[in-house]
């Protein structure tokens, strides 16, 4: 799209947020969950579509786009983005950029209208950043294959219609090797669902573990070419990784701004806290790493759309923001004093709120691998 049609979607994602999520911030986190209304205005923007491709109904952004739509996200409750952001992110760019045609034009139009959830099913007990781990296994059975096992902290599925769901299709394959990926109907018989975890922050996303018990699926149930399901998991996790980097940077705007308005009014001494240059440099820091976030991630998303970097830059990014977004909310909680440490207080919802960024789509300890290992591989060094 143009630039002046995208400048016109960021805006009304922009009002949409400021205007009508964020008054509902303190509801969705008490009730745990994300009023159907809300859910109706995102899916008539579009915004359960908004990355995948235009001509299965969504808006086919570029990466460069997406974070600028996060950076709006970002600055309410993680649990609004949530809703909609499997559908647009790992479960959805599986389908989108390794699904057959038919699986395609089945589901992409559905998931991008928001008619159906879909969620991304890799994580066991056993198998988090590592897929050495992964025990789900699919078996041949006729035409079709059964699965068994377990998956466990899957966003979104209690609300989910269908799972992407990563199974070991070789069990004499190591690592990464012989796992496959299939769409699997949520109603399926043989697919059940623990009770709704409960979290420490992020209240209104939902997660749950997801049993697989002798689950039958046909052929077609099997994305892209077998044995190849964690090369497709690790591409789309990391767009998801400068995806959660842009979002992490729009939470540390919104706890610099609560920040800024507190401490310009509230008083200590008959004067504003904001006189106080303890006060004033907690708030300097929470700028320049903020400003420092959104220029790298900008900078990355651009060379993710170039092709140049489409998985050290995602990850360091991943490390910076969602390591920062942590400094931010604790400075935050800082300048607002013990009103900071209340439940109705923003920035405590958010410190608790931001503490996921850096466990998910990859630990922060698994960022420095990648970007380690990466770096050092691209000058010559062997694999071990």
């Amino acid at each position: 799209m143009d630039a002046e049609d995208f400048t016109q979607i960021r805006d009304a994602v922009r009002q949409l947020v400021r205007e009508v999520v964020v008054p509902r911030e303190e509801e969705i986190d008490l009730d745990d969950r994300i009023p159907e209304e809300l859910r109706g205005a995102a899916a008539e923007m579009g915004l359960f579509g908004y990355a995948l491709p235009e001509e299965y109904g969504g808006l086919g952004v570029s990466m460069s786009e997406d974070v600028e739509l996060a950076f709006e996200f970002g600055y309410t409750t993680p649990a609004f983005r949530s809703l909609f952001g499997t559908n647009n992110g790992i479960a959805g760019q599986v389908i989108a950029k390794f699904g057959s045609e038919e699986q395609k034009k089945a589901y992409l139009p559905r998931l991008a209208a928001g008619e159906l959830i879909g969620s991304f099913a890799l994580t066991e007990a056993e198998a988090g950043s590592d897929p050495a781990g992964l025990r789900t296994s699919a078996r041949r059975d006729g035409d079709g294959w059964v699965l068994n096992g377990v998956k466990r902290y899957i966003t979104n599925a209690p609300l989910a219609d269908l799972f992407v769901v990563f199974a070991r299709t070789d069990p004499e394959e190591k690592g990464g090797r012989g796992i496959s990926s299939f769409v699997v109907d949520a109603g399926a018989p043989g697919v059940t669902l623990g009770p709704k975890d409960r979290k420490m922050g992020q209240s209104g996303a939902w997660t749950s573990e997801v049993f697989f018990d002798d689950v039958h699926v046909p052929a077609d149930a099997l994305i892209g070419e077998e044995g190849r399901g964690y090369s497709k998991a690790l591409t789309v996790l990391s767009r998801g990784r400068l995806h959660i980097a842009a979002l992490c940077v729009g939470m540390a705007q919104r706890v610099l701004d609560e920040s800024v308005a507190y401490a310009a009014t509230a008083k200590q001494g008959g004067a504003p806290i904001g006189r106080f240059q303890l006060v004033q440099a907690l708030i300097a820091d929470m700028h320049a790493e903020t400003l420092a976030g959104r220029a790298m991630v900008r900078e990355v998303a651009a060379r993710y759309d170039s092709g140049e970097d489409t998985s050290i830059g995602p990850s360091s990014a991943k490390l910076w923001c969602s390591e920062m977004v942590g400094r931010a909310t604790d400075r935050a909680v800082q300048v607002h004093g013990g009103l900071g440490y209340l439940r109705t207080t923003p920035v405590e919802r958010f410190y608790r709120d931001a503490r996921l960024y850096r466990l998910y789509e990859g630990t922060s300890e698994v960022q420095r691998v990648i970007v380690g290992g990466g770096l050092l591989r691209a000058a010559g060094m062997p694999r071990g």
